[in-house]
C-alpha cells in the first residue's frame, strides 16, 4: 500500500511539473509568435508607406525619413528589414507585382485555347487596376523609372510566365503577331494603366461597355487576322 501510494504521489508530482513545463513553453511560443507577427507588421507598414509615397510624390521625393514617419517607425526601424532605400523599391515592386499577377492568373487555366485565355487574363488585370488603384498605379511608376534595378525587373517578369507561355503558344499556332513580347505588352497592356490613371482624374469612366471595347482593342492589337 506505501508503494502504492508513493507512485501515486510522483505520478501527480510528475504531472505538475510537466504541466508547469508545458505551460512556460506555451508562453514563451505566445511570446515568439507575438514579437514575429509585430516584426510582419512593421515591415508591411513599410511597404504600404513606400507605395502611398511614390504615388503622390514619386520615388525621388520619397525619403527614408518620409517613409519611416508614414509607417511611424523610428528610421533606423527600416535597416533592420531593408539594406537602403533601393532595397526597399526593390523588394516592393517584387510583392507587388507578384500579387498583382496572382490575381491576373487566378482563374486562368492552361488548356485553354489562346484566345479565351488571353481574354481571361487580360480582364482580370483590369479588374486589378480598377480595384486595387493604389498598387496599380505604383506598378505603373515602377515601369517609367531607373529605380528599379535590372534583376528585380527580370524577377518581375518571371511572375508573368503564363502571360508570356500563353503568348508563345499563339505565336507557335499563328494566333498571336510574331513580335516582341514587349511590343505586345505595349499594345495590350500598358493602354490600361493609361485608361486607369484617366478614370482616376474622372476625365473617363471605364464601364462595362468601354471595358469590353478596350479588350477588343487589345486583342485586334497582338491577333494575326487570317
Amino acid at each position: 500500500m506505501l508503494k502504492t501510494s508513493n507512485n501515486l504521489k510522483y505520478n501527480i508530482l510528475l504531472k505538475k511539473r510537466m504541466n508547469v513545463h508545458f505551460l512556460v513553453y506555451l508562453h514563451n511560443y505566445k511570446n515568439k509568435m507575438t514579437k514575429l507577427q509585430k516584426s510582419i507588421d512593421k515591415r508591411n507598414a513599410l511597404i504600404k508607406a513606400t507605395i502611398g509615397l511614390v504615388n503622390n510624390n514619386g520615388f525621388h521625393a520619397t525619403s527614408m525619413s518620409k517613409i519611416a514617419k508614414m509607417a511611424n517607425v523610428s528610421p533606423a526601424t527600416i535597416y533592420l528589414y531593408f539594406e537602403n532605400k533601393q532595397d526597399l523599391v526593390n523588394q516592393t515592386y517584387i510583392e507587388v507585382k507578384a500579387a498583382y499577377t496572382r490575381y491576373a492568373f487566378e482563374t486562368y487555366n492552361q488548356s485553354m485555347p489562346v484566345e479565351e485565355g488571353f481574354e481571361i487574363i487580360w480582364k482580370r488585370i483590369a479588374d486589378f487596376k480598377l480595384k486595387d488603384c493604389k498598387n496599380a498605379m505604383f506598378l505603373a511608376q515602377c515601369d517609367n523609372t531607373p529605380m528599379i534595378d535590372e534583376p528585380s525587373r527580370q524577377e518581375g517578369i518571371k511572375h508573368l510566365a503564363p502571360l508570356l507561355e500563353l503568348w508563345a503558344r499563339g505565336k507557335k499556332e499563328g494566333i498571336i503577331k510574331p513580335i516582341s513580347d514587349y511590343l505586345l505588352y505595349a499594345y495590350a497592356i500598358n493602354p490600361l494603366s493609361f485608361l486607369m490613371m484617366a478614370e482616376k482624374r474622372n476625365a473617363f469612366t471605364l464601364d462595362t461597355t468601354h471595358i469590353e471595347e478596350a479588350y477588343q482593342a487589345a486583342w485586334n492589337s497582338i491577333r494575326v487576322f487570317k
